[in-house]
Parts: structure tokens; C-alpha cells; sequence
């Protein structure tokens, strides 16, 4: 990963094209300049790549996942009075950087079915601060004139003494400057690790929101959503190189930048030849055009946020919250969403400190336009006449004697499909490790995934009578993965995760008894149906499990795992076309899983055997798998060898 990081920030020419035709986006080249002048850069940027790394690697279920709202500070520095821009364009810029960043912007319908289950939350909101660093009141907005009639990308807009304005506390706000830039740059951004007097995203003003002077083809504000996903530590899609990376899994290799809006599918030239995500944020084509972030992209910004990562203090800052008398009224939150139906929900939220009433707001998740509902004294509301199988955004603000909160952080839920059927879920809520239930064991039952955010963690114990472990997931419909835990530890002990809705099938053949296992269930990629159930039962036997699920046989345990034998295994051909030839040496018989693993990260093809001890083979037909590179899994326990794999046609 390091490596990869020391490539992308190998050396790149800018050119630049006249802003109405090519977005240029200065940020590498601020990157290189300083990596130039400060050595000691360079080691900050790789200690926070390490630190993405082990985030990243975390299993999804147990890795920190924070909602953050992000103070915001506009610093406006005009020379002429139509850069001044107003506080209308600068709400217009807020209001898309909450819908990019939280995936409810309208357009991201556009994006092409290979490519939207990959779609994702980033779970990071946007405000117009309220509290300066003093503690006094503000409206998010300053404004200086300037005599420079136009900047640079040398962070001169950063300073005062150089004609724009010094930025406040980046550990608090997000500094955004809106001014002139020259030569036909939209922006620039300062990636996680840079000098705190310079951290923040620039802005041309005539590429910044949605109405007033923003000018076409970046007139939809995504030139900032592209430039804070630099400060959020995401690269160029094409990895500032020729078929470079952006050091993120789930999006293919660019072989360069795209402009205006490529007809789809635009294919790569790089290796495999994949079709390329033209319409993601960190790409160069044209506002109306780039929709969408992904999940691994998401994951990267994220380990920001997490214990030791470069911005967690904003998750602290009270630059959101209303100075003086209104420090006391407490933000809303714990907002949840029950007996929801085709055409109605019931919205709750927790009470807040110093609260006389409560404002609701909801809409459409593809709406602009929030409906407002005022003076709520209880911490509850019942809303009717919803669109059936709708997404809706809902959010709650606290209202306190002479002064009130912001509204908190958007939650959302979708009603029942028409038609549709409904689903019960007698264990939820258990969502959290903490919280899990413990159902009947050797019992089949029903539960839901009901929201992207969604997973059901259940617990159960064994006996020494019967200490041996099946868990079966079946009728699915959205693509489920399983993970088996125990005690407090995030070590898995076994998984299945198999594509699309083929059925799971988790064993454990163990010896070790304790009375707290959990079989984490949870939807790929955010996978859920809030309309019907998948079917669940945790089974044990005194006899092990055999991979076809039976208990027939003689079996090896898989408690202490068999050692591949000089922790490798063999493969041919490679590159490979139409097949390819596994062959795994065992020291003792055990239970073998061998998985050949796609460019997202899921598994594409799986298998599972008993092997013999000795030298053992496995073909798999990859006559289905399109050109790319892959990766080959086997694994016996905790003991796991990776290879990579090249299909080649």
C-alpha cells in the first residue's frame, strides 16, 4: 500500500485546457510541491496510508463507523463585485455537498447497473458554522475585498498579508475559499497531513453552487464535492498516472482523465480493458456527469474519522452549534424509524437537553424541498399519505427557550413496496455486537436487512456435547454474507460469502466451548429488502460438519489449523483463460476453502473440500470471469495463503 501511494505521488504535468471544455483540479500538483519542500510530509502522508490500511482491513461489522457533520467556514475574497458571491450561492453549494456525500442526490439514478450497487453513504454532512473559534456567533460567511485580481494555486488566498484571509482552526471547521482563479483552474484541495495554516479546498467562484453566477459545465457545485473528496484523502480515479491507482479496490483502472460526459461504456485501455467509472466524483468530466462516490472510496474517508485518525477532532467541534444561550440546547438525536408501511411511518427521536418542542422535517430522498413540521412537544410524530416504496430523509431540530439547535444529522428510511409483501423481525434491535439476541439454536426463523445500514448480530452458546457449528442462510433476497465471532474478539472464525442470493453456509468444527458465539449476518455493499425476510438457523452437532453440510464421515478438526506447507499453493496456468488449476500441498487432512476473489473484493468463486494430507487439486472453470486481475484465497482456519490471478483471453 505504501508502494502504491509512493507511485501515485510520482511525478504528473498538468496541462491545462480553457475551463469550458476540460475541469482542471490543481490539487496533485500542490501535492508534489509540497512533498518538495517538506521531507517530513512525506512520512505524516504514509504514517495516515498505514492508518487507512488497517481501517480498510477491519471487517465492516466491527471497524468504527461515525455519522460526522463538518463545520464549514466560506471565506469569499473578491476583487470585483461579482465575485462577491451570494449567501444564496453559498447555500446552494451546502445543500449539494450534504446530497453527494450522503447519496441523495436525484442523479445518481444515472448510474449504470454495473456500477450502482457500488454507490455509497459516506455518512458525512455538511453545515454553515454557527459558532466562530471565540465562541461567538457567525453565519459560516466571511467576505474580504481584496486588490489581487486573481490567485493562484499558491495558497496566497490563504493569507491574510497576501490579500485573502487566514483560515480558522482546521481541528474545528473546514475552511473553503471562493475567489478568481487564473488560468483556467476550477480548484485545489490540501490532502490529510499538510500544514494546518493551508488546510482547506479552493474554489473558483464561478464554478461554486447551484444559481447565481456559477457557470455551465460546472454549474451543479460538484467541483467542490470533487475537491473535498481530495481533503477527505481520495485521489484522481486514473491515480494521476497512466493506469495509475487511486488506491481504492472497488473502482477500475483509468487509463487517464475523461472530460466532458463519455458515452457509456467507456472502456480502458489499461489491462482488462474494463469499463471505466466515468461518472465518479474524483474523474474530470463534467458536473452534470460524475455522481456518484463508492464504497471503497467511502472506507478511505472514514478512517479519517476513526481512534488515531488526521481529522477525528471535528467529530468534537461545536462549530455547528449556536454560541451562548443557545450552547445549552442540545442537538437532536437517536432518530429511528418503526412501523413503517406502504404509505406511512412512525419517527422518534431521543429527548434533548433544554428542549420545549421539537421541528421536523422530511421529503423525498430525490427532493430539494424539505416539508416542515413545527412546535412537536412529544419526541415522537406519525406521518401518512408516503409513496409506497420510497427512500425519505428525515431530520429533527431542538427547539429551547430563546434559542434553538441546528437540525440534526439526516436519517432516512424507505416505505413498503406496493404489493409487496411485509416482513417480521422479532429480534431486531441488534445491530451491534452489544446488543445481539440469542435466538433458539437448531430452530429455523425469519429476520430482515432492512436498511443499507442494517445488520443482525445473534448470539448463542455450545456445549462440549455438542460444540460443532453450521449456520445456514437461505431464501435471500439481496446478497448476504455471514461471519462467525467469538467472545470480544474481531478474529473471524469462519465466513461465507457467497454472490448475488446462492445461499450461506458457515461450519465451524471446533472443540472449544463458550457461551458467547455470534453469527454476524449483514447485507454486501449495503444489500438489504425492507419487504422481505431471509431464513436463519445456527445448528450444532456432537459430530462435525461436513462442507456439504452434512455429518457423515470422518472429518479433521479445524481447531488448530493445518499449515499449508511452505505457506503457499500452486496455480496454472497464469495468466489464465478458461481454467485454472489449484493445487493446495496439506501436511493432515482439514477442511479447505478456496476463493477466487474479484477486483471489489467479492468473491467471484468458491469452493470448499475436504483435502487429503499430500498434494491436492482443484479446477475451476473462469470462463464467466471477464479480463482483469483476481485474487486466489486459500484458507484452513486462521491460516490463509493469496495469490494473484490474471484472466486473459
Amino acid at each position: 500500500m505504501i508502494r502504491n501511494l509512493l507511485l501515485a505521488m510520482g511525478a504528473f504535468l498538468l496541462v491545462a485546457f480553457n475551463a469550458s471544455a476540460q475541469r482542471v483540479c490543481a490539487s496533485h500538483d500542490v501535492l508534489e510541491e509540497q512533498l518538495m519542500n517538506n521531507p517530513i510530509l512525506r512520512e505524516k502522508m504514509e504514517e495516515i496510508e498505514r492508518h487507512t490500511e488497517d481501517f480498510i482491513n477491519t471487517p465492516p461489522g466491527v471497524r468504527e463507523r461515525v455519522q460526522v457533520t463538518i463545520p464549514v467556514v466560506v471565506n469569499v475574497v473578491w476583487n470585483t463585485a461579482s465575485e462577491n458571491i451570494s449567501d444564496a450561492q453559498i447555500q446552494s453549494q451546502i445543500d449539494v455537498l450534504n446530497q453527494d456525500f450522503r447519496a441523495t442526490n436525484a442523479d445518481r439514478t444515472n448510474t449504470p447497473a454495473i456500477f450502482s450497487s457500488l454507490i455509497a453513504d459516506f455518512e458525512i454532512n455538511f453545515c454553515l458554522a454557527t459558532q466562530d473559534p471565540s465562541g461567538n456567533a457567525t453565519t459560516g460567511i466571511r467576505r474580504q475585498q481584496t486588490s489581487t485580481t486573481a490567485f493562484s494555486s499558491n495558497d496566497a488566498v490563504k493569507f491574510t498579508a497576501q490579500g485573502g484571509l487566514d483560515a480558522w482552526d482546521r481541528n474545528k471547521y473546514l475552511n473553503l475559499w471562493v475567489c478568481d482563479l487564473s488560468g483556467g483552474l476550477l480548484g485545489y484541495a490540501q490532502f490529510p497531513g499538510g500544514a494546518a495554516a493551508t488546510d482547506g479546498v479552493v474554489c473558483d467562484y464561478l464554478y461554486f453552487g447551484t444559481v447565481g453566477v456559477a457557470t455551465a459545465p460546472f454549474n451543479k457545485g460538484r467541483t467542490a464535492t470533487h475537491e473535498i473528496g481530495h481533503w477527505l484523502n481520495l485521489r484522481h480515479i486514473w491515480g494521476d498516472a497512466n493506469c495509475g491507482s487511486d488506491l481504492v479496490s472497488d473502482t477500475p483502472t483509468h487509463n487517464t482523465s475523461n472530460a466532458g460526459c463519455p458515452t457509456y461504456p467507456h472502456l480502458s485501455t489499461c489491462s482488462g480493458t474494463p469499463v471505466e467509472m466515468t461518472m465518479n466524483y474524483m474523474d474530470y468530466t463534467d458536473d452534470a456527469c460524475m455522481y456518484m462516490f463508492t464504497a471503497g472510496q467511502k472506507a478511505r474517508a472514514q478512517a479519517l474519522f476513526a481512534t488515531g485518525g488526521s481529522r477525528v477532532s471535528l467529530l468534537t467541534s461545536p462549530g455547528c452549534q449556536p454560541p451562548s444561550g443557545g450552547g445549552t440546547c442540545a442537538v437532536a438525536s437517536g432518530l429511528s424509524a418503526t412501523s413503517i408501511t406502504q404509505t406511512g411511518a412512525t419517527l422518534s427521536w431521543s429527548a434533548a437537553s433544554g428542549a420545549v418542542s421539537y421541528n421536523l422535517q422530511y421529503k423525498l430522498s430525490s427532493s430539494a424541498t424539505w416539508t416542515t413540521i413545527t412546535g412537536i412537544t412529544t419526541t415522537s410524530r406519525s406521518l401518512t399519505g408516503l409513496t409506497a416504496n420510497s427512500t425519505y430523509n428525515y431530520q429533527v431540530q431542538t427547539v429551547c427557550s430563546g434559542s434553538s439547535a441546528v437540525y440534526s444529522t439526516a436519517a432516512s428510511f424507505t416505505t413498503l413496496a406496493s404489493g409487496g409483501g411485509t416482513c417480521t423481525d422479532t429480534y431486531e434491535s441488534n445491530n451491534t455486537r452489544n446488543t445481539a439476541k440469542s435466538p433458539p439454536v437448531n430452530t429455523t426463523f425469519t429476520a430482515q436487512i432492512a436498511s443499507a445500514s442494517d445488520v443482525d448480530w445473534y448470539k448463542f452458546a455450545n456445549t462440549s456435547a455438542t460444540s460443532r457449528i453450521k449456520v445456514d442462510l437461505t431464501t435471500l433476497p439481496a446478497d448476504y454474507d455471514v461471519r462467525l465471532y467469538r467472545g470480544t474478539s474481531n478474529t473471524i472464525l469462519a465466513v461465507s460469502e457467497n454472490a448475488g442470493t446462492t445461499d450461506e453456509v458457515l461450519i465451524y468444527n471446533t472443540t472449544t466451548v463458550s457461551t458467547s458465539y455470534y453469527a454476524y449476518v449483514y447485507g454486501y455493499n449495503g444489500a438489504f429488502s425492507n419487504t422481505q425476510c431471509y431464513t436463519i438457523r445456527i445448528s450444532l452437532s456432537s459430530s462435525n460438519f461436513r462442507t456439504d453440510g452434512s455429518t457423515d464421515g470422518e472429518v479433521q478438526e479445524l481447531e488448530i489449523p493445518v499449515i499449508f506447507e511452505n505457506a503457499a499453493f500452486g496455480m496454472f496456468p497464469n495468466p489464465a483463460g478458461e481454467q485454472v488449476t489449484v493445487e493446495v500441498p496439506m501436511e493432515a487432512d482439514a477442511d479447505v476453502q478456496v476463493t477466487i476473489v474479484d477486483p471489489s473484493g467479492k468473491a467471484a468463486i468458491q469452493q470448499n473440500r475436504v483435502m487429503g494430507k499430500g498434494d491436492n487439486r482443484m479446477n475451476f472453470d473462469i470462463s464467466r470471469l471477464a479480463n482483469g486481475i483476481y485474487f486466489v484465497e486459500v484458507r484452513n482456519g486462521d491460516s490463509k495463503s493469496t495469490r494473484k490471478l490474471v484472466v486473459q483471453r
